[in-house]
Parts: C-alpha cells; sequence; structure tokens
C-alpha cells in the first residue's frame, strides 16, 4: 500500500472518532485545548492498537472476527448513546446542576473502543496484504489523534449553541454511527 492510500485510510477511519470527539467536547462546558488533547490521545491509542489486534486476530481467526465485529460496535455504540441521551434528558429537567467539564477516562476508552471496531476489522483484512502493519496503525491512530482533537475544539463552540440538547444530540450521534456500522455490513 502506497503512502497516499495509508494517509486516506488513515483519516478514513478516523470519521468516526471524529463524530463522536464532537459529541463530547458539545456536552463540555467549555473543553479546554488539554481537555481536547486528552481526549485525542485517548482515541488516537486505541485506534493504533486495534488495527494490531485485528491484523493478529486475521492469522488466527478472521471469519469469526468478520462476522462479529459490527454487531458488538452496534451494541456498545447505542449503550454509550442511550446513556448519553438518557443523561441529556435528566439534565433538561435539573438546571440548577454543575457543568461537566472533563470526561471520565473510562467512559473515553469505552467509547473509542466502540468507533475504532471498524480499525480492527481493517486489520484483519490487511493480514492478507503486503503492509507495513505497524505504520499503517501509526498512520491511522495519528490521523484519529487529530481528528478527535480537532472535533473536540469543534464540538466547544457547538455546544453553547445547542444549549443542554448538546448531550442528547451527541448520544444520537453515536447511535447514528452504531447503526450506520450496522447497515454498511448489511448493505455490502
Amino acid at each position: 500500500m502506497n503512502l497516499s492510500a495509508t494517509i486516506l485510510l488513515a483519516f478514513g477511519m478516523s470519521m468516526d472518532a471524529f463524530a463522536a470527539s464532537m459529541g463530547k467536547g458539545a456536552t463540555l462546558h467549555k473543553p479546554s485545548f488539554s481537555e481536547a488533547l486528552r481526549t485525542g490521545l485517548i482515541f488516537g491509542a486505541i485506534e493504533t492498537l486495534t488495527p494490531l489486534l485485528g491484523w493478529g486476530l486475521g492469522m488466527l481467526a478472521s471469519q469469526f472476527v468478520l462476522e462479529w465485529n459490527h454487531w458488538i460496535a452496534f451494541v456498545l455504540l447505542v449503550f454509550l448513546g442511550g446513556r448519553m441521551v438518557i443523561e441529556g434528558l435528566r439534565n433538561t429537567a435539573c438546571d440548577d446542576e454543575e457543568p461537566v467539564r472533563r470526561h471520565g477516562f473510562w467512559l473515553l476508552v469505552t467509547t473509542a473502543i466502540a468507533t475504532s471496531l471498524d480499525a480492527m476489522a481493517v486489520g484483519v483484512g490487511l493480514a492478507f496484504l503486503q503492509v507495513n502493519i505497524i505504520a499503517t496503525a501509526l498512520a491511522i491512530g495519528c490521523a484519529t489523534l487529530i481528528m478527535s482533537t480537532l472535533g473536540m475544539m469543534i464540538g466547544r463552540f457547538i455546544g453553547p449553541l445547542l444549549g443542554k440538547r448538546a448531550e442528547i444530540l451527541g448520544g444520537v450521534v453515536l447511535i447514528g454511527i452504531g447503526a450506520q456500522i450496522l447497515w454498511s455490513h448489511f448493505a455490502g
């Protein structure tokens, strides 16, 4: 795989993380650049590891991974998105609550895993090609770091426009990403 194909693959793989981090940024009260970078680092690290894991699984049991990865991603994203929608509805009812300034580490890790399962599937496919998996995984991770950090900062500006509905919208985005993963599997 040449350099331009690797870069296109890397940024293509980072789009789910971008959308999720934009929703995460919108739900926070004025997230700082350090919080955006923290989110980008978590998403980027996980997005680097999943193609490597997929590549290893591709060497062992590719059929199982390819049969189930879309369902796992769908369930995780619908669960996380549903939780965000419920919290958003609760927060709309309680206007006197302290604004959230930082997402929990494990919430970000779970969201990053859910949005990076497609990268694991790509890793499975790359196991059958003559590809430098380390360089490709690092490219995917770096692109995700950039896009997730950017998504958080864009979310910072979208959040005040949406107000308390930002968390609900963020949850709907995660559910939509899960549905899109499932739809793309069944569509073809």
